[in-house]
């Protein structure tokens, strides 16, 4: 399971998301971006620094 924290990349935010495949994560990302955020453009530093903002979560033993 991999996860996004949108405070990460904005402060104060605490909109979170997680799914097996990093494309949807993205894609999600994305989507919070445009509607809670108000970024009509998703240049392409900021689809890299989403990236590097997802993690890989650990199982619980």
């Amino acid at each position: 399971m991999k996860e996004f924290h949108c405070g990460t990349l904005v402060p104060g935010c605490d909109w979170r998301t997680r799914h097996e495949e990093e494309a949807e994560i993205m894609r999600r990302a994305v989507e919070h971006l445009r509607q809670d955020h108000g970024e009509a453009i998703i240049r392409e530093t900021m689809i890299d620094a989403i990236r590097s903002r997802i993690e890989k979560q650990r199982n619980a033993a």
